[in-house]
């Protein structure tokens, strides 16, 4: 499998080529963090989208909610109808193999290969969200119902705010 990272042309392309309305932004500073990309857009946190992969018993699910959330292991859990261990954040490794991006810049869809995607409904409350855009210094803007259509994600309410994940993509 090619572990060379995709990027922002790569994403660029797949939006052209599925039709996918969106802007990816360049920026002059990279946004590692939630606050940091809000920063740079002159948005709130909660338009930030995270994508967060996910391994259900080894397949990757991708988990889509607003950057000032923690994705709930026990909603993935309950919708595979599988034990909340059983559901595990992927490394770092199984991130860029899987999606073909980096930890940090994975954007929502164009991926190497097609990932089960959820997306918390909550994004639906936003006109525009920005999502990881190919580059730690690189932004998509886009409408989250795109993000629906374009993923065929499922709908699903992903949010604790209790209990964070062992990391972040």
């Amino acid at each position: 499998m090619n572990n060379h990272p995709l990027g922002p042309d790569d994403l660029s392309a797949f939006m052209r080529a599925h039709g996918i309305s969106g802007e990816i932004l360049h920026l002059h500073t990279p946004t590692p963090t939630v606050e940091m990309a809000a920063q740079a857009v002159g948005t709130l946190p909660e338009c930030i989208a995270k994508s967060i992969l996910f391994l259900v018993d080894e397949q990757p699910v991708l988990a889509v909610c607003g950057g000032t959330s923690y994705v709930d292991r026990r909603a993935i859990a309950s919708l595979y109808n599988v034990g909340r261990k059983r559901v595990r954040l992927a490394s770092p490794e199984v991130v860029l193999a899987a999606s073909g991006y980096e930890v940090g810049a994975m954007p929502p869809f164009g991926h190497r290969q097609p990932l089960a995607t959820l997306l918390d409904p909550g994004m639906l409350d936003h006109p525009l969200i920005y999502a990881g855009g190919g580059a730690e210094n690189a932004l998509l803007q886009i409408d989250p119902r795109e993000i629906l259509r374009a993923t065929g994600a499922r709908l699903v309410s992903l949010q604790n705010v209790s209990e964070p994940e062992n990391g972040t993509n």
